[in-house]
């Protein structure tokens, strides 16, 4: 993003910032978490296996048998996630899932020493699954949530910095850290942008699956367009916005009614400073937080060009005060 930017940054949390349109008002913020869920090193026993805590929120259930990498200093270090086999397991036993300390990670090695020579105590550790077309425009692939986000928002400032006639605003994409444990990235980015108008990129629920009531969150579906949240932690202005830019630009969306602040970056956008005019778009996907996260890449583009449109929209000077 540096070479096309006006302004690009970078901040004490590892956030980064890309600017197009510096010197316009009002400015609007774009925020995208590049974070994802992982593992963090914490133990080593004396034959070399490797024990961890987790870093965001995992289903247990999905983390045995899966390849990972550890990021050493030394450079990655792959690994499979182990726990013992089904076949040495009593009938109860077979019932449970294991708990985090009740797994480990197989680097290969045969001695707690060998293994501290390839790996250190707080090493970061991500599962290994990689893109992968399933069909047509869907596409499966692990952190979806929210590389898919932190692309949407970096793409808008990439289109208008090639193509931004028109535009009265400075947008600024903010690739955030630390969402996963808690939208840390975007307290002190959305301070430091000090945006009027804030739009958060995060994933949301697809329930046209099997298992998923539809009653609880409402019905959201693969390639059904963009999902554009309304409620407490949503300005209704921006909300209003939304989707007159979706209408004219003939971009389909899915509403979802969120009646508490969500748990994405917009809660931490929308409390910035004096108070931030926030809105939040929902990538629809299915298998929220597993190694295989599925995304149609349509709804991707939707996204973009709905945001570009929403960023061409607003007028100088304009505020999101109601």
């Amino acid at each position: 993003m540096e070479p096309i930017s006006d302004v690009y940054a970078k901040d004490t949390l590892g956030n980064r910032m890309a600017t197009v349109g510096e010197g316009n008002d009002p400015v609007l913020m774009l925020a995208g978490h590049m974070d994802e869920l992982g593992f963090i090193v914490n133990y080593v026993d004396d034959n070399g296996f490797v024990y961890f805590g987790t870093v965001g929120g995992h289903d247990r259930i999905m983390i045995p048998g899966r390849r990972v990498r550890i990021m050493s200093k030394g450079g990655d270090v792959s690994g499979v996630t182990g726990k013992r086999a089904i076949h040495l397991m009593s009938a109860e036993d077979r019932k449970k899932i294991p708990e985090i300390h009740e797994m480990w990670i197989d680097i290969g090695a045969s001695s707690k020493e060998e293994a501290l020579e390839r790996i250190s105590l707080g090493d970061p550790v991500v599962y290994t699954h990689g893109y992968e077309s399933l069909y047509g425009s869907v596409g499966i692939a692990r952190g979806f949530d929210n590389k898919s986000g932190c692309y949407v928002v970096n793409e808008v400032v990439r289109r208008l910095a090639s193509n931004g006639e028109g535009l009265q605003s400075k947008v600024v994409a903010v690739s955030t850290t630390q969402e996963e444990i808690g939208t840390r990235g975007a307290i002190p980015s959305s301070f430091a942008v000090n945006p009027h108008f804030g739009l958060a990129v995060d994933v949301g629920h697809a329930t046209d699956h099997p298992d998923c009531d539809p009653r609880k969150i409402g019905k959201f579906t693969l390639g059904g367009g963009p999902i554009v949240y309304r409620g407490a932690n949503i300005n209704p202005i921006v909300f209003d916005r939304l989707e007159a830019c979706a209408e004219k630009a003939n971009i389909p969306i899915q509403i979802k009614a969120e009646g508490g602040p969500t748990p994405t970056d917009a809660r931490a956008v929308q409390m910035a400073r004096e108070g931030v005019a926030t809105g939040l778009i929902g990538i629809p996907l299915r298998y929220m937080h597993t190694p295989s996260e599925v995304v149609d890449l349509d709804d991707v583009e939707a996204c973009v060009e709905l945001i570009r449109h929403f960023a061409l929209s607003l007028e100088s000077g304009e505020r999101g005060d109601w």
